[in-house]
């Protein structure tokens, strides 16, 4: 079965069209939370991935739209977006985000926004915190997002490899412990502002990271039009 790994869209619908391009064709769509927040089509995202039988877990950000936590813990910026976006969900698109879970385990694979032991909140960046969470979950394979950022840590005779993955990286899933990160579709924050996902393919055992240019400034436009802070605008054309 081909996979596509994707998270943090953040209500930017042209980018999501062109990394689901990008790993046509596949099987499946796996989401890792933070659908909506920051972008500005966050019903439309939801329908898209509605459309496409997109499984996955709720983001801090969807937590926040559906009003689960309070959005005092969001920088500025990140609150208007995701209070706006709150204000815009139809109840069907409202309905769809809560019927993600914190976490979900999906065969060999378990699926977390942040990590597995803090799946709202914690930011997987570091080898450390990779370790600690290797014990938080029972499956061989961990899939994240949260940070915006295409990353692996793999578990190797007590070690902790950090692998960052370029477009194109393939990564063999080879029955070590693996935690693995798409990185960001709506907003990357590793300097390169194309999508980032990821197509796991299970069949063959590997997971390999794509990049795909959109129109930013066509989101940058709606963002604009709805009113959404410049410094959110500004940050897609640098990807940070």
């Amino acid at each position: 079965m081909r996979v596509a790994l994707i998270s943090d869209v953040h209500g930017n619908l042209a980018a999501l069209d062109a990394i689901l391009q990008a790993l046509s064709p596949f099987d499946a769509v796996w989401h890792l939370g933070d659908v909506v927040g920051y972008g500005p089509a966050p019903v439309e995202v939801v329908g898209r991935l509605e459309a496409e039988g997109a499984l996955g877990v709720r983001g801090n950000h969807d937590a926040a739209a559906l009003g689960e936590i309070d959005t005092e813990w969001f920088n500025d910026a990140a609150r208007i977006a995701v209070e706006w976006a709150a204000r815009q969900l139809t109840d069907g698109a409202s309905r769809w985000l809560n019927e993600n879970p914190h976490t979900r385990v999906d065969g060999d694979f378990t699926l977390a926004h942040g990590s597995p032991r803090d799946p709202l909140w914690e930011y997987l960046y570091s080898t450390a915190l990779a370790r600690a969470n290797f014990a938080a979950f029972d499956t061989p394979y961990c899939l994240v997002g949260h940070t915006h950022v295409p990353l692996a840590f793999r578990e190797t005779g007590g070690r902790i490899e950090a692998i960052a993955p370029r477009d194109g990286t393939t990564l063999q899933l080879d029955g070590r412990r693996t935690i693995v990160n798409p990185g960001g579709v709506g907003q990357p924050r590793d300097g390169d502002p194309r999508a980032s996902g990821a197509l796991l393919d299970t069949t063959a055992g590997t997971i390999t990271w794509r990049r795909a240019p959109y129109a930013i400034a066509v989101t940058q436009q709606a963002m604009r039009q709805a009113g959404l802070p410049q410094r959110l605008i500004d940050r897609l054309d640098l990807g940070l």
